[in-house]
């Protein structure tokens, strides 16, 4: 792919992969082996620059110490999610806060607000791992992504929308956990976001919203609503 485009892979749940228009590889949220949307081509990743964690519960992160060190990607996450990877053996763990920007090159990283819990599990328990978050990616050809995590529609997304003007938005609509359809669209106009990515839907069945209910709240709107399939990477 050339330095004219982006390249977006959905692994089912709220893990993505983005290859940058340089070349680079994003893995978000990775839960390969054990997601039961994940394709089994994907469970052996070994691709990626930069790791982007939202928070701390296993169908976010349950891939992302062996994808770090796997890849020797530098692993953006809260700092109490760092601290516990560090603990781990992960050598690159690039401990940030809300409202933080980090740069590797031409690709900046913003960590945003998500209303949402977050905690860790171990052998002993689910432990404390910070706040949940969200992230605004810029890629090199000014592109603007923005995956909000697991979070409950909240007001300040209209901030998202003045700060960073996000080209496509990757929302989760299962609902029980985290926004329904009902919420995600009125999300999807206070982010102002043209092209709408579904996820976090259907791995389980608690999560019960679907796609063509936002699709019909934001019928006759400017809004897109793009569903992916597992697997499938979109330009």
């Amino acid at each position: 792919m050339g330095l004219d485009g982006a390249e977006l892979t959905w692994l089912g749940h709220a893990s993505f992969l983005l290859k940058s228009p340089g070349g680079k590889y994003l893995v978000i949220d990775p839960w390969l082996e054990g997601n039961p949307k994940c394709p089994p081509e994907f469970y052996g990743w070994d691709k990626a620059d930069y790791i982007l964690l939202t928070h701390g519960h296993f169908d976010h992160m349950g891939s992302a110490e062996s994808l770090a060190k796997k890849t020797g990607a530098a692993v953006l996450c809260n700092f109490e999610l760092a601290t516990y990877l560090g603990s781990k053996g992960v050598a690159n763990a690039v401990g940030m806060n809300k409202g933080g920007t980090v740069e590797f090159g031409d690709i900046k990283i913003t960590m945003v607000y998500a209303d949402h819990s977050s905690g860790i599990s171990t052998e002993h328990g689910i432990i404390y791992g910070g706040e949940a978050a969200g992230f605004v990616v810029t890629l090199e050809n000014g592109l603007t992504l923005y995956h909000a995590g697991d979070t409950n529609v909240f007001g300040d997304m209209a901030l998202i929308k003045t700060l960073y003007q996000p080209d496509v938005a990757l929302l989760p609509i299962g609902g029980h956990f985290t926004m329904a359809p009902k919420e995600a669209a009125y999300a999807v106009r206070l982010l102002g976001a043209k092209t709408v990515v579904p996820m976090h839907y259907g791995t389980f069945d608690a999560l019960t919203g679907r796609p063509e209910a936002l699709a019909d709240l934001l019928a006759g709107s400017e809004y897109e609503v793009k569903v992916m399939e597992p697997g499938q990477a979109v330009q």
